[in-house]
């Protein structure tokens, strides 16, 4: 082998290492009540590359929706979001948290009540701890509502994806899930918070 040939792989063998490094995704997990409605804004950003629903939270293994519904389980209706920090930040993917959910109710959003439901931004490492603390503060520091903000900030336990049914819902089924976001008053309570409409 000349020493051209051994520079020439050399070269490759860096490109692709640094193709992987520039082409690492992450993940993010939220929690904002019903997970259908939490997929759409995230789905929308340029660099979200997947959402998943499901629960997380709890402390029984590999849950079903109508024990999570019921209560019993502990667990929290969540999307899992996996994006690419070259298009899109964790700082960005926050601040479309906090303008998709109601951050005064703790164990309620909306129509629907129970810890089933409670709201809260699940961290993966120390680096989404810090970031998820700052934007509360932000978020105290800047609203305009006057009841506290009482969502929580909780290090990431095993999420468990929803059954199929429930992933994409409000593509596969854009009637019902127009209807359930209006008559679960979703949209008119995002709304008197953030003072925007919001993103459905």
């Amino acid at each position: 082998m000349t020493l051209k040939h051994l520079l020439a792989i050399l070269l490759l063998a860096t490109s692709l290492d640094s193709f992987s490094a520039d082409s690492k995704t992450e993940i993010a997990t939220f929690a904002g009540g019903c997970f259908w409605c939490m997929e759409p804004p995230f789905d929308k950003l340029d660099g979200v590359i997947s959402t998943t629903s499901g629960y997380i939270g709890g402390h029984q293994e590999n849950p079903s929706y109508k024990q999570v519904s019921a209560g019993s389980t502990g667990h929290t209706e969540a999307v899992q979001i996996e994006f690419d920090p070259a298009k899109v930040s964790y700082e960005q993917l926050l601040d479309v948290f906090w303008k998709n959910i109601d951050p005064t109710t703790a164990d309620r959003q909306f129509c629907d009540s129970g810890s089933q439901y409670r709201p809260g931004i699940f961290y993966h490492d120390e680096n989404q701890k810090s970031a998820a603390e700052q934007s509360l503060k932000q978020i105290e520091a800047t609203k305009t509502f006057s009841d506290p903000v009482v969502t929580e900030i909780t290090a990431a336990s095993t999420f468990y994806p929803a059954e199929d049914y429930h992933q994409d819902y409000y593509q596969k089924n854009p009637l019902r899930y127009k209807y359930y976001r209006f008559a679960c008053g979703r949209d008119k309570r995002l709304e008197m918070l953030w003072g925007e409409p919001a993103s459905k």
